[in-house]
């Protein structure tokens, strides 16, 4: 049986890490939190992968995670709107950080391409991700001129996401 064929029930970090060198991300490994974690990049934006549930020295799943600094006040109905939206990730909102995550689950058995796979999810998130906010930013935008036309005395503002990816931190 090949090594691509081969059913594999945890994962260690460093085979993670070259999961991720084969798919095109730089990665390096840090520690946080007294725990190592790989941290990488998809279309300039940082993100970290955090190890969950382990046994022994091999993964039994991992996190995959995404922080944007807020500026500002979140349009209302962009998290939830997110949500309904999507499969396979969740968006929420940690103090000044908006958070993108996705989990993966190795324990029961896959094969290497099925963690390929979800990166190749992820990395598609991502991109989606980054033009739901822009979109989203650009109507509420839009909608608040509209309204101030409407309405002399409305406030104008403006909500803004820097794209800035926060430090492991949380």
């Amino acid at each position: 049986m090949s090594e691509e064929n081969h059913i594999i029930d945890t994962l260690p970090l460093e085979e993670l890490s070259a999961l991720l060198q084969e798919a095109g991300y730089r990665t390096n490994e840090t520690e946080h939190n007294g725990s190592k974690q790989l941290l990488s990049a998809s279309q300039g934006i940082g993100f970290a992968v955090r190890p969950g549930n382990t046994l022994g020295e091999g993964l039994l799943d991992f996190t995959i995670s995404c922080a944007l600094r807020v500026q500002g006040e979140l349009p209302e109905g962009l998290i939830p709107a997110w949500n309904r939206g999507k499969r396979f990730s969740r968006l929420s909102r940690h103090g000044d950080f908006l958070v993108l995550e996705m989990d993966v689950i190795v324990a029961g058995g896959v094969r290497r391409a099925h963690v390929r796979a979800n990166l190749e999810i992820w990395d598609r998130l991502l991109q989606e991700f980054l033009l739901y906010l822009r979109n989203y930013r650009d109507e509420n935008r839009n909608e608040s001129r509209d309204e101030s036309h409407d309405k002399d005395d409305a406030p104008e503002h403006e909500q803004a996401i820097s794209t800035e990816a926060a430090e492991s931190d949380e």
